[in-house]
């Protein structure tokens, strides 16, 4: 072989294995190699603070589906958040994949009403547990019914959580409004303890039942769950798509011998961008839903993933993957 015939054939070997290199990372790109590369896909699931059943609920949705991937290359897991409305708001900057939130919230969000700016690019994967929350006092405070809490000092979520979507037609529909009595921010286990050193007189409480914020009340401290005037509730649920009567059955916490009459002020959901993949969504509900007797296990809310409640319409659309799913085992409503 002469000068020139072996410079030729060195040419053509590199030029064969720089194509080689191009057309294997094209397909690594691409996903066709993302198994054997160990190219993984990384899924937050955005809660809310400790002490909320959001918290407890996200941790085992993440913890399941990560669980049980299978040969996905995923890595999912669960991340504490303010709640509702900092998961829509971090979903629409592309900082979480998916996230819990209240159905009323989302309602307002996705068509830029109330605070919100514009309309935020989310939509629902699941409907969840109803979200029953109430005022909780202390047996020995003044506070009797929703019009006593006028002059009182009052926690009323955490801030930036978003209660107020839900919590001032409440109020209103009570004859109250925020400027009636002092509002506190805190956490669901914050506003236990302050309950409990008197730094507040009533504290707001709720989520799916049990609430783990209302058990550890109860059981160190004797408390009242402050009811909700019949005539005022009729007139929330029928002003308002995302309310709707919940009882909380007796024996649900220490010391509570009857039922209460409760409300459902926003379900809890399963949302996530309208840009997030297809595939994704549609994997990532097939698992939650196959495996959805493990979340049971870890908290008595995952009940309501089931045929009915799942695809309940909230007023916020579904994305796409979740809908394939659901039409594929015969549960989506045509």
């Amino acid at each position: 072989m002469n000068f020139v015939e072996r410079y030729r054939y060195e040419w053509r070997i590199v030029i064969l294995i720089v194509a080689i290199f191009l057309c294997f990372n094209f397909l690594t790109e691409n996903g066709a190699f993302a198994e054997k590369t160990g190219k993984r896909q990384f899924f937050s699931v955005g809660t809310a603070p400790p002490g909320g059943a959001f918290f407890v609920v996200g941790g085992a949705i993440a913890q399941v589906v990560s669980d049980n991937v299978g040969d996905l290359n995923w890595e999912v897991a669960a991340e504490a958040t303010k709640g509702t409305q900092e998961n829509i708001r971090r979903l629409s900057r592309g900082e979480l994949e998916f996230a819990l939130a209240n159905a009323a919230i989302s309602y307002f969000a996705v068509r830029g009403e109330g605070a919100w700016k514009r309309k935020q690019p989310v939509r629902t994967v699941m409907t969840l547990a109803p979200n029953i929350a109430l005022f909780v006092t202390q047996k020995s405070s003044e506070v009797k019914r929703l019009v006593d809490l006028k002059g009182k000092r009052v926690v009323v979520g955490p801030a930036g959580a978003g209660f107020e979507y839900f919590l001032k037609p409440i109020l209103e529909a009570h004859g109250v409004t925020y400027a009636d009595f002092t509002p506190l921010n805190n956490t669901q286990a914050g506003a236990v303890n302050m309950l409990a050193d008197g730094s507040a007189v009533a504290a707001f409480l709720g989520g799916a039942v049990p609430t783990a914020s209302i058990t550890q009340a109860a059981s160190s401290q004797d408390i009242l769950f402050v009811p909700f005037d019949s005539k005022a509730k009729e007139r929330l649920i029928n002003d308002y798509p995302f309310f709707e009567s919940a009882t909380i059955p007796a024996e649900t916490y220490r010391n509570q011998d009857e039922p209460f009459d409760g409300m459902n002020v926003g379900a809890m959901h399963l949302i996530t961008s309208t840009d997030q993949a297809e595939e994704d969504v549609y994997q990532f509900t097939k698992i939650l839903y196959e495996h959805r007797a493990e979340v049971v296990k870890k908290h008595p809310a995952g009940k309501a993933i089931n045929p009915k409640n799942i695809v309940k319409d909230t007023g916020t659309l579904f994305h796409p993957g979740a809908v394939r799913y659901y039409k594929e085992i015969g549960i989506w409503p045509e």
